[in-house]
């Protein structure tokens, strides 16, 4: 025996006993499998148990070996060392630990048998069987057909009768689930990381998704690299995304989220496809005074910018000659990769198809002009009552 293995040895000697709240969940090494208990290995000198008829199968056979790894959960420490239940049972030896599991508030495994009036019949370990209203499923109704026949972890609410009257609730181990999820989360999840959600609501400024143990937003500027006018028209409740985590604020809550940074940027070789001087087409995204956004590729915008729609003629406004969802001809004039800006102009000889071209747009602001000018060149008053009657006489 080498000396640092002596050390450690009498380190461990005097060890204290490792303390587990009702509840605890723990992964332990199998040291041995007896007539009536699996023994597991808590670290230390010390060791828990749980009664081996939870690992055996449907023919009595056990399902572990020494060596082999466990989840279990603590119920109780007494005498006989520290007491553990896994959620897999199905023996007549677990019925014992059903109300421990009650008190301590640890899950229990169950088959959902069947529905019945205000809930469902769920068979527990032991065969003994429970109730579990409908509130308590944490299910949509019209998800009911689909948990018939399975297996889920549920919490039991209520214990009466020596276990011959047991409620329990399905939601209450989901949130038992979430609450671990969420403090593993805590110790490992950095901003940066890509993580796995799912869209929970739709919001006009994002989404809420939910990453497994939190919920987040995604902003509606963090969906895509494209401007995204309608959330709806992008994303749907149900629907899974790739994720990279913006923001994280335990002690307020808030956590948010961005889709596009999952994604390819679409600037990466922007510059590469679509080179100074050369002709590209493109959609008409928008319109300001001071020009035309135009889409080359999805999140890549570029400017025309008013003086340079006219096709050498003066105008007021882009919408004379072009509106939003146009196919227009245009030319890459400059390329800032560093602030991911396009400069256009009007393609040759596109400028003249557009002005022969027309639009709905483009017809009805001159039409308005028209009726501005007119407006403006009609006299400022009507004169007075003499002047009319005047003028009526005159053409009598």
């Amino acid at each position: 025996m080498t000396e640092k293995n002596f050390a450690q040895l009498f380190e461990e000697s005097f060890a204290a006993p490792t303390h587990y709240e009702p509840g605890a969940k723990v992964e332990a090494e199998v040291v041995s499998v007896g007539r009536e208990y699996v023994f597991i290995d808590l670290g230390g000198k010390s060791e828990g148990y749980f009664a081996v008829s939870e690992v055996m199968d449907e023919s009595g056979e056990v399902t572990v070996a020494a060596g082999d790894t466990v989840v279990a959960y603590f119920l109780s420490a007494g005498k006989g060392g520290m007491l553990f239940t896994t959620m897999r049972g199905t023996g007549a030896g677990a019925h014992a630990h059903l109300e421990d599991a009650w008190r301590s508030g640890v899950p229990v495994e169950g088959t959902v048998d069947g529905e019945v009036k205000g809930g469902f019949s769920i068979k527990l370990t032991g065969q003994v069987r429970a109730f579990c209203p409908f509130s308590q499923m944490g299910v949509a109704r019209r998800e009911n057909d689909e948990v018939l026949g399975t297996k889920l972890p549920f919490v039991i609410i209520e214990c009466k009768d020596n276990g011959r009257s047991v409620v329990v609730s399905h939601r209450k181990a989901r949130e038992i689930e979430r609450r671990a999820r969420r403090d593993e989360l805590r110790r490992t999840l950095a901003a940066g990381d890509r993580v796995r959600g799912t869209v929970v609501s739709l919001r006009n400024f994002g989404a809420f998704v939910d990453i497994g143990g939190l919920e987040g937003l995604l902003p509606v500027s963090e969906v895509a690299w494209s401007r995204v006018e309608s959330i709806e028209d992008v994303l749907h409740v149900g629907q899974e995304l790739d994720l990279v985590v913006l923001a994280l604020d335990w002690e307020n809550d808030r956590f948010s989220f961005s889709r596009k940074q999952a994604m390819r940027d679409p600037w990466e070789r922007a510059a590469e496809d679509f080179p100074v001087g050369t002709p590209v087409t493109g959609t008409v995204a928008r319109l300001v005074n001071f020009g035309a956004f135009v889409t080359l590729a999805d999140g890549v915008d570029g400017l025309i910018h008013v003086s340079k729609l006219g096709g050498g003629r003066r105008i007021n406004h882009p919408r004379e000659v072009v509106a939003v969802g146009d196919r227009v001809e245009v030319k890459i004039e400059a390329f800032d990769l560093e602030r991911r800006r396009v400069s256009l102009s009007m393609a040759d000889g596109a400028a003249a198809r557009q002005e022969d071209g027309g639009g709905s747009e483009r017809r009805e602001y001159e039409c308005f002009r028209a009726r501005q000018g007119a407006s403006d060149r009609a006299p400022a008053s009507l004169g007075t009552l003499g002047d009319l009657l005047a003028d009526k006489l005159r053409r009598v």
